[in-house]
């Protein structure tokens, strides 16, 4: 799926995967999350992915001109799921907004499991 848009001088394309990606970027920096999983719905098992498979975790719609994000997330043990997941619709909002110049109007955050950080 892409996102469209024309001006003056013509066309600008911007493809989901790329948006993805970098709403995933945002999201691994995010204090409090650990990184993005991957869901097998056959068997229930979450996977932890690394850094270069984020966009596997990341769900992008777009409607009406809009852009809906579905995280799936791991976070880190004894933190506050409310406030990390505030933190991260805030902060991916703002910066995929910014990068793509187009509204973000839904964010819906799965957490998918919790893990302890080795210190």
């Amino acid at each position: 799926m892409k996102y469209r848009m024309n001006n003056q001088l013509g066309e600008v394309s911007i493809d989901s995967d790329v948006i993805a990606s970098y709403a995933g970027s945002v999201a691994v920096e995010c204090f409090g999350i650990v990184g993005m999983a991957a869901v097998n719905v056959k068997d229930g098992i979450v996977k932890l992915l690394k850094r270069d498979s984020l966009t596997k975790g990341i769900n992008v719609d777009i409607v009406n001109n809009k852009i809906h994000l579905d995280f799936h997330v791991i976070v880190s043990y004894g933190v506050s799921i409310s406030a990390v997941s505030d933190n991260l619709i805030s902060n991916v909002k703002y910066k995929v907004e910014t990068f793509t110049g187009v509204e973000v109007e839904k964010i819906n955050v799965f957490v998918e499991g919790v893990k302890a950080i080795d210190c």
